[in-house]
């Protein structure tokens, strides 16, 4: 609970108040999470709170949760795209951070907030009553992240591990998942593999160079006209089939660099008559529950969840006590099912 005496650097609950120019009562209902307090006005409270070391409880209160901290997970924008928490890879993350939070005794909350920059970065942190955040993606923000860094460690970061990083993330090995992916097509005499993926993502990127790897190691080009473009979505895979086919460019497999991309390119090529595997072998990337049941069974890179989640909240909770916390790698591995033909 809050209290009007001064903390250790002198901050006290009546300058609170006067910077936020609101009543001494209203700050304490505001720092104790009173619903006789507005949401706008509370967040401003802790922000302050936060940002001039007043010691106040930022976890919910423990009447109402009894858990011994609170943890909040936000979704950056995905190139310029509406991050969601519906989308299969993320329920089954948020899933594994659940399952982890729980054994920790911590409860979480899904933020509204759908970050888009440094500013929105550091709002989420500054003005959460929360112990520390989850962000499930980098996005375009890795510089914005390690700009966050200089002055916040109660964060973690669902992603790829980049040049110059100075704060702590969690991903898979996508390197060698993207490697792996298009090693297996070749292996069973594919030619002509398409990489269906927005490079522009960081972790995508790393897919696609594991993919290059790959071509490299078989002594085959890269071919420009197999690289598609294609955002996290059905529809786009979709689209990017259709383009290829329109084009007359021949291809006898595709690597999608997520599960919903490879679902979508195996819905584009059935629309239009192309049999998968018999004509055309598909990988994915993920291993969602999905993808076990599509028709056919998608072949994918499977991504350690329960281990991901734990990983995450870990070191977030491992982060509030000073601990110098390190970027980690899932290690990734081939889930052979129907669709790529072995």
């Amino acid at each position: 609970m809050a209290d009007g005496g001064a903390n250790k650097r002198g901050i006290r609950l009546e300058d609170l108040a006067e910077l936020a120019q609101v009543s001494t009562a209203t700050v304490s209902r505001a720092l104790n999470d009173s619903p006789l307090v507005r949401e706008e006005t509370k967040r401003r409270v802790w922000m302050l709170a936060r940002q001039h070391h007043y010691p106040f409880r930022p976890q919910m209160p423990a009447i109402l949760s009894g858990a011994a901290a609170t943890i909040a997970i936000a979704i950056p924008t995905p190139l310029g795209k509406t991050g969601s928490p519906a989308d299969p890879f993320f329920m089954e993350l948020i899933g594994g951070v659940g399952e982890a939070a729980r054994d920790a005794e911590c409860d979480i909350i899904i933020s509204h907030v759908t970050p888009r920059n440094f500013d929105d970065l550091s709002d989420i942190i500054e003005s959460s009553r929360a112990e520390g955040v989850i962000f499930l993606g980098q996005s375009f923000l890795h510089e914005r992240f390690n700009r966050l860094s200089q002055t916040q460690n109660r964060f973690v970061v669902w992603g790829a591990e980049l040049p110059g990083q100075q704060y702590c993330s969690v991903g898979s090995d996508n390197i060698r998942g993207g490697r792996r992916a298009t090693s297996h097509l070749l292996r069973l005499g594919r030619k002509r593999v398409a990489f269906f993926g927005d490079t522009d993502a960081p972790e995508i990127m790393q897919r696609y160079s594991g993919y290059m790897d790959a071509l490299k190691e078989a002594d085959l080009p890269l071919d420009m006209h197999l690289v598609a473009p294609v955002h996290f979505e059905v529809e786009s895979a979709e689209d990017a089939v259709e383009r290829l086919i329109a084009q007359d460019v021949e291809f006898d497999a595709i690597f999608g660099a997520s599960d919903l991309i490879a679902l979508g390119a195996i819905r584009g090529l059935i629309r239009h008559g192309r049999r998968v595997p018999e004509d055309v072998s598909v990988v994915g990337y993920d291993d969602v529950l999905l993808a076990r049941y599509s028709h056919p069974a998608l072949t994918t890179i499977s991504q350690d969840m329960a281990k991901a989640g734990r990983l995450l909240v870990s070191k977030l909770m491992n982060s509030k006590g000073g601990l110098d916390i390190q970027s980690e790698r899932l290690p990734t591995d081939l889930i052979v099912r129907e669709s790529c033909g072995a």
